[in-house]
This record gives structure tokens, C-alpha cells and sequence, in this order.
């Protein structure tokens, strides 16, 4: 019997059980029941309700707060949560546990890297603009855009009682006969269904196929030689942050789907250390894996696919961008080594997975294709990547940059290539700012402050009129340099001008408002303080202290850098000039800076589309130098340098002194 509170008896005694309700501003209430004890925040995980958590629930980021509207918590007041606050209800999940009945608000920010999965409208030119140029570059470069896939129409002899020869042995005799290939697999899937399939067409057929470097073949699908057929591909880029897919047709190499979602496994942690310890936790791993393949893949194959009429199962091949330890995590793969000495992964390149092998919602038997990784921490995200930036084409000596909760770096030119990744934590997506969220509806994407008034203006991602929720990677970058620029903060990130926006806390820690919360479209003001300046300060001193150690390992300096491709999922594009005023990326001409946008997903379409891009991604691979930042003695001095604004030397950024 379910009432308001339950209980129930073991051997060992009573267990008190009691109503656990999450509400949203959307309505959609979600409730469960939880043992007395239990911490609010896991309840959320099991439920299956989405509260960020970058700091993996251990307190320290104050991401996961909650509002308890009805019944009790036991939840100690922690630094995150002003005294007002507290008396408003204001908690930190992570913190919290169950002691009654209880029902808790869930705004906005808190849900914001799950909100709305994005289906892209494919009639606007941007959103495939950089795929076309992926495509056009490959070209121009020699590679020829054809992968192993095909259509094939097949015509047989009916049987009749002087010719009893089985369904497949006719199937595979007439595929010899008419493509000449000396071995043909009937996969299980394809030999229940062409007995059927064969008497409805009077034995006139039309197949999917692969036509192997040998010559063999794989029949993938059979269907009546009427019917119109699209081998449909699936590219997929795994971010710690964002998942994004593309829907292709395999042989003409149109988009016809594209969407993209948080990623679902963001509540076990915002980096990949923490979730590899939590996947070693007892059912860790199979919780990590269902978090990003069925919360997350699936979903949005699904969506994509229904949005354009499409079958799931027409979808014939995969390929996967991600970094090491996501394509650990998504094959249900052990982490632990990646990030323990001397940092072995279990595989750097694998050609031995297929859909039904982790439950992917396509095509059982399709392929998937994994850009190769180069490190422990440089992914398959960064080969694709620097597959599409072009790098290994030039005589230029050009940097690759891809901003995500992982800075990686690639310099080099059609020589040579070095490659190298730097802790930049996820601020650049969101994480580690208090009103930090990915670039999704409700971001601010873009911002310019009044030096006089210290007023804002800032573009929102979404519908004209949407209200501000939070700040996505490419607003922080604006707001911070803006607020160096107009004098409002100093080169440590404090406060030091006085206003309307400006206010302190009773610890005296500054913070400025982006919109009130008449203004916003969340329950709280949308506001940036100077732990948020501080952690964003870190993450862009990652990156530059990178660029700087790596291009002193080959004796060069950043004169010597003839472009610079910036990478990453983090809004419509980054204002360079602001990246440089606040010391994230060097000082040179800004017409040398490009913004390639989700180069991964580019890289992973590309590969998926052609084998010679697949193959050369493979080379670029195995013949790229990594370097460990770590064993190498000045990268600390550096970091600790770039930890100001712009930097502790300021010749190095002479652009930045003349706004001053």
C-alpha cells in the first residue's frame, strides 16, 4: 500500500520510506520514493532527473541548487548558499538528505544542460556551412568523398520442384554472378526476412551492401527492387559536455538530420576524472554507459529520425568522434587505467564494434567507425578534428585549437604534427560557472557592457524574445573581457568599480548582474561572481600556458604561427578579440583566427562519408607527437603566469593595453 509515507520491514527492522517530488517550471512534475537517509542528489540520478552537478556532488561547485518548496531536508548551509537564500529555501541537492516527505523546485539552471534536445533546421545555410566546407576541402586536398557502401539490384530464378536450391544459396549465387565477388555474408537479421521479402517480389531484389578492399560482400538489408531506398549514416559527436549528430545519406552525402543534447552522463561529474571513478563504483560502468547511449544516443536518433520520416534501422554505419575516455565509457569499457600511471587506455584505435554490441537503436549489424585517439587525453575528437582543419595540408605552421572541458591542441603543418591537452576544466561549456550552462536555448551567446553606465547588451540563443537563463561558453569569454575592458574588474577578476549590476555578499565577494529576475527567465538573477571570473581565469591560463610550453618544446614562438582554427561547441562563434583581451589566445593579427565551429562532428561526417578520410584520420594518428604537459618542467610557471589578466607579462599582449 502506497500512502504518504512507507514503511516496510526486513530482517533487520524498519525502513522509512517517503515521497520525493521534483517540479519544473514546465509543469511536469516528477515523483518517486526514497529510504530515509538517502541524499537527494543520488535519488535525482536513479530517478533519472537531470540537476548538473559538475563537481561530481562533492559541494565544491554549488551547481546543484534546489528550492524545497514543501516538507523537510536535512541540508547544513554551505558557502554556495547565502544566509536570504537559505531562509528562501534555497539547497544544495549534493548535500541533502531525505528525512520526510518532500518536494523540491528544480529551476532552470540547474536542468540547463538538458534542456530542450536541439533539432537544427537544415534550411537555414549556417547550420551546414561548415560540413560543406569539410567536404570541399577534402577535395580540393585529393581525397575522394566515396565510402564501401551500395545499392545493389539483384534478379533470381523462382523456384519451382526442379529447382529446390535454398533462398540464401540462390541469394548468394546470383550476388557472385552479378557483382563477381568470390565471398558473400548473409548477416542473421537479413536471412529472416528474405522469404518473405523474395516471394513479395517475385524474386527481383534490391540490397544493401558493403564491397569489402577484397572485393566481398556484406548484405546488410534486403528489400522488393520497386522500392526507394537511402542507406542512411549516423555521425556522432561524444562531448563531455554536448552530444551532436548528423543523419547522412550514405552515398550522396546529404545532411538530412541534425540535432544535439547535453550529454546525460554530465550529472556523474563535469569532467571525465570523475566519471571514471564513478564507474568504478559497483554498477558504475553499465550506469555511465546507459546514461550516454540510452538517455542520451538513442534519444536523439530517435528525434532526428522522426523529425524527417526516416527508419532507425535504415541506419547502416556509424562514426564516433570522442575523446578517451568517452569512447571508454559508451563501449562499457574500464576508465580507471586512463587516468592512473603510466596512463594506458584499453585501445587506441578498434575496428571491432558494431550496434548491437552496446545497443545503439540502428541497424544491428551497422559498423560503427571510432576516429583513432592519440593519448590518454587526446581523443579521436581532436584526429577528426585536425582531419578537417586542414593542417596537414599546409606548408603554414597553424595551430588547432578545440575549446571544450579539455583544451587539446595540434601545431604543426604537412611536415609534421604535435599534439598536446591541458586541464581547462568544463567552464568553457558551462560547468564551473554558477550561471554557466552549454550552448543551447536560454544561453547568453554574445555580450558588450557600457563603460559608462555598465549596461549590457546581450544576444540569447533561441526565439527572438527568449530571456536570458544562464551564460554558455562564448558569452563568458565576452562578459569577462568586457568587464576588463570597461574597469569594472581588475586583472585578479575583483570588483573594483561600484553600480546598479555590481553588488557584494556578506563575505565581500563581488558579482555583477546580466539580468535581474524580472528580466531572466529563471527563477534567480543571471549573475557572474568572482569565483566564476576565477575558475574562467584557470581554464583560459590552461590554454595559454599549453600554446606557450608546446611551442617552446620546438623552439618556435607565436609570432611563428602563420592561423590559428578554433574548435568548439561553446555558441555561433567566438569574438577573437576578446579571447585575446583576457589572455586566452595569443597576440597576433586577428585575421589569422578561425572559427571552425564542432570540427569533431565535421571530422566524424567526413570519415563516415569517405574511406580515404577515414584512412588518412588513422595516419594523422599514428603520425602525431604527443607531448605530456605534465613531464614538462615549466608548464607550471607558465600556468601560473597566465593566471591574471591577461597575463602577468603584459608585453605579451600589447592589443590588450591599448584598450586600457
Amino acid at each position: 500500500m502506497i500512502c504518504n509515507s512507507l514503511c516496510k520491514k526486513t530482517e533487520k527492522g524498519r525502513i522509512r520510506m517517503f515521497k520525493v517530488t521534483f517540479k519544473f517550471g514546465s509543469g511536469e512534475d516528477v515523483t518517486t520514493f526514497a529510504q530515509e537517509g538517502e541524499n537527494l542528489l543520488e535519488v535525482a540520478r536513479v530517478t533519472n532527473v537531470a540537476i548538473d552537478a559538475p563537481c561530481g556532488g562533492n559541494a565544491s561547485c554549488g551547481k546543484c541548487k534546489v528550492k524545497l518548496v514543501e516538507g523537510e531536508l536535512h541540508s547544513p548551509k554551505t558557502r554556495h548558499i547565502s544566509d536570504e537564500e537559505y531562509d528562501e529555501g534555497w539547497r544544495l541537492a549534493c548535500v541533502s538528505k531525505i528525512t520526510g516527505d518532500v518536494a523540491v523546485e528544480v529551476p532552470d539552471i540547474a536542468s540547463a544542460y538538458r534542456s530542450r534536445m536541439k533539432v537544427a533546421d537544415l534550411s537555414s545555410k549556417k547550420e551546414i556551412a561548415i560540413f560543406e566546407k569539410a567536404k570541399n576541402d577534402l577535395e580540393e586536398a585529393g581525397l575522394t568523398l566515396k565510402n564501401s557502401m551500395g545499392i545493389l539490384d539483384v534478379s533470381m530464378e523462382v523456384p519451382s520442384l526442379d529447382d529446390t536450391m535454398p533462398d540464401n544459396e540462390r541469394f548468394v549465387r546470383a550476388i557472385k554472378k552479378t557483382t563477381g565477388a568470390s565471398k558473400v555474408r548473409l548477416p542473421f537479421q537479413v536471412l529472416t526476412k528474405i522469404a518473405r521479402v523474395f516471394r513479395e517480389s517475385n524474386f527481383e531484389v534490391r540490397c544493401v551492401i558493403r564491397t569489402s578492399d577484397e572485393g566481398d560482400i556484406f548484405v546488410y538489408d534486403v528489400y522488393p527492387k520497386s522500392e526507394s531506398v537511402v542507406i542512411g549514416g549516423l555521425a556522432i559527436d561524444i562531448g563531455t559536455t554536448t552530444v551532436s549528430a548528423l543523419l547522412i545519406n550514405m552515398l550522396t552525402g546529404e545532411i538530412i538530420g541534425k540535432a544535439s543534447a547535453g550529454n546525460g552522463q554530465i550529472r556523474y561529474g563535469a569532467d571525465v576524472i570523475n566519471r571514471i571513478i564513478e564507474s568504478m563504483k559497483p554498477g558504475g560502468s553499465e550506469k555511465l554507459q546507459k546514461a550516454v547511449i540510452d538517455e542520451t544516443i538513442n534519444p536523439l536518433i530517435q528525434q532526428m529520425c522522426r523529425a524527417n520520416g526516416f527508419k532507425p534501422e535504415h541506419i547502416y554505419r556509424m562514426s564516433i568522434a570522442a575523446n578517451t575516455t568517452m569512447n571508454h565509457l559508451m563501449a562499457g569499457m574500464e576508465g580507471d587505467p586512463i587516468r592512473m600511471e603510466p596512463y594506458i587506455p584499453t585501445y587506441y584505435k578498434t575496428n571491432s564494434l558494431f550496434a548491437s554490441d552496446i545497443g545503439i537503436a540502428i541497424n544491428r549489424d551497422a559498423h560503427i567507425i571510432i576516429a583513432p585517439n592519440i593519448g590518454s587525453y587526446v581523443g579521436g575528437d581532436i584526429t577528426a578534428g585536425a582531419l578537417v582543419s586542414m593542417l596537414w595540408n599546409r606548408p603554414e605552421f597553424s595551430l588547432f585549437i578545440d575549446l571544450g572541458t579539455n583544451g587539446e591542441l595540434v601545431f604543426g603543418n604537412s611536415d609534421f604534427m604535435m599534439s598536446c591537452a591541458c586541464s581547462a576544466g568544463p567552464a568553457f561549456e558551462g560547468g564551473d560557472i554558477s550561471c554557466g550552462m552549454r550552448a543551447t536555448d536560454g544561453a547568453i551567446e554574445s555580450c558588450t557592457i557600457d563603460k559608462d553606465t555598465m549596461e549590457p547588451s546581450y544576444h540569447v540563443i533561441g526565439e527572438e524574445g527568449e530571456k536570458p537563463i544562464g551564460l554558455c561558453g562564448s558569452g563568458i569569454i565576452d562578459v569577462i573581457a568586457e568587464l576588463f575592458r570597461t574597469g569594472i574588474i581588475n586583472p585578479k577578476g575583483k570588483f573594483v568599480r561600484e553600480g546598479k549590476r555590481v553588488r557584494h555578499d556578506e563575505y565581500g565577494m563581488g558579482s555583477y548582474v546580466l539580468a535581474f529576475e524580472e528580466e531572466a527567465g529563471s527563477v534567480r538573477d543571471v549573475e557572474i561572481n568572482e569565483v566564476d571570473i576565477d575558475n574562467f581565469i584557470r581554464a583560459k591560463g590552461a590554454i595559454f600556458s599549453a600554446i606557450r610550453t608546446m611551442l617552446a618544446s620546438l623552439d618556435f614562438d607565436v609570432e611563428m604561427i602563420d592561423d590559428v582554427y578554433v574548435a568548439g561547441g561553446i555558441g555561433s562563434g567566438i569574438n577573437m578579440q576578446n579571447a585575446v583581451r583576457i589572455g586566452m589566445l595569443p597576440d597576433i593579427p586577428i585575421e589569422k583566427f578561425h572559427y571552425i565551429g564542432n570540427s569533431s562532428l565535421s571530422g566524424a561526417y567526413t570519415m563516415l562519408l569517405s574511406t580515404e578520410a577515414e584512412r588518412k584520420c588513422y595516419e594523422l594518428a599514428s603520425n602525431m607527437t604527443y607531448l605530456e604537459l605534465s613531464t614538462v618542467p615549466t608548464y607550471m610557471d607558465e600556468f601560473v603566469a597566465c593566471c591574471f589578466i591577461p597575463h602577468t607579462d603584459t608585453s605579451l599582449f600589447p592589443s590588450s593595453m591599448q584598450d586600457e
